[in-house]
């Protein structure tokens, strides 16, 4: 997108942080009308600690279906509250601080009455998007997996099946600076960046948007290193062991599954979505990478055209696979 955009609406909610008794903060964006009738999609940025920053191509929703977006920056990044002292932290760093950061939000917004709300998680926010959406929320219309993973354990799966198509020199240089337990020189940040430009986001140069994501997680890693680990390639918090497949027929929201075919988010990872969420439809786009929504070569548009006719169309249809 040539800038970015500027939101209908803006501010911060009042979050009692659950078992720290301090009240902090979670920072949203809304662009256009929660008050037109149409029912508004709320997005679930991944990291964990991304902000929503990246996501900001889905406000186009609104100028063309009429869908109002809502945008927000989880506890511990972005505009919200931080938290560095929690860093380590495992028990509180779980799922359920950020299903009670977004109940609080929907609540505040008051999205649950009619027409209720969509949500759209993307990476580790669709693991949120999906522990959410199996509870059977007051309010839930539809929801979209974007590059999402039915378990940590297919994570890792799937970035190994990635980095194992890196070349064999990038290979070499990451295998040699994690045995020397070294994750921030410039090697190892070279050899990851070359990943990144191939399973990651392949739009050349990075968009204005991902480039500000970046700087918002390499400004306070507090949750991606106690959550997730040092790197992608090293998963050690407090996602080990993580795992939405046994919850998935309890969703019974229409559900949109989409990945790329260079995704770091594997097939074999949307596998279960497919299999056992009961109202589906799993879409592979050629050419894409884990950010198919900011991709080049018509990507970003195929993406955001999927999801607006999803979330407009009056009836969902029976399994399908594209």
């Amino acid at each position: 997108m040539a800038e970015i955009p500027t939101p209908t609406l803006e501010g911060k909610v009042p979050f009692a942080i659950p078992g720290k008794g301090i009240l902090g903060s979670t920072y949203y964006k809304v662009f256009g009308n929660l008050s037109s009738g149409a029912t508004p999609i709320v997005m679930l940025h991944g990291g964990p600690g991304a902000g929503h920053e990246y996501l900001l191509s889905f406000a186009e929703l609104w100028p063309q279906y009429g869908i109002p977006v809502v945008l927000y920056d989880q506890i511990g990044c972005g505009g919200s509250t931080h938290l560095p002292e929690t860093e380590g932290d495992k028990d509180f760093w779980q799922e359920s601080l950020f299903i009670a950061e977004l109940d609080n939000l929907l609540d505040h917004l008051k999205l649950r009455d009619s027409p209720g709300f969509h949500l759209l998680g993307q990476s580790w926010g669709g693991l949120l998007g999906v522990a959410f959406a199996a509870s059977r929320p007051r309010g839930l219309q539809r929801l979209v997996l974007a590059s999402a993973l039915a378990s940590i354990e297919l994570s890792i799966r799937s970035i190994q099946l990635r980095r194992s198509e890196l070349p064999i020199e990038a290979q070499s240089i990451l295998n040699k600076c994690e045995l020397e337990g070294d994750y921030t020189g410039s090697s190892y940040q070279e050899a990851l960046m070359a990943f990144h430009k191939m399973f990651v986001c392949q739009a050349d140069p990075l968009p204005a948007e991902l480039i500000l994501a970046f700087r918002t997680m390499n400004s306070d890693k507090t949750v991606y290193n106690t959550m997730y680990g040092p790197s992608v390639f090293n998963c050690n918090g407090s996602l080990v062991g993580w795992s939405s497949i046994s919850r998935l027929p309890q969703i019974t929201a229409p559900t949109l599954v989409y990945n790329g075919e260079f995704d770091t988010s594997h097939d074999i990872g949307q596998e279960p979505f497919f299999e056992l969420i009961p109202r589906v439809r799993w879409v592979t786009f050629p050419n894409g990478s884990h950010m198919c929504h900011l991709d080049g070569g018509g990507l970003r548009e195929r993406v955001l055209k999927l999801v607006g006719e999803f979330l407009v169309q009056r009836t969902a249809g029976e399994k399908t696979v594209t």
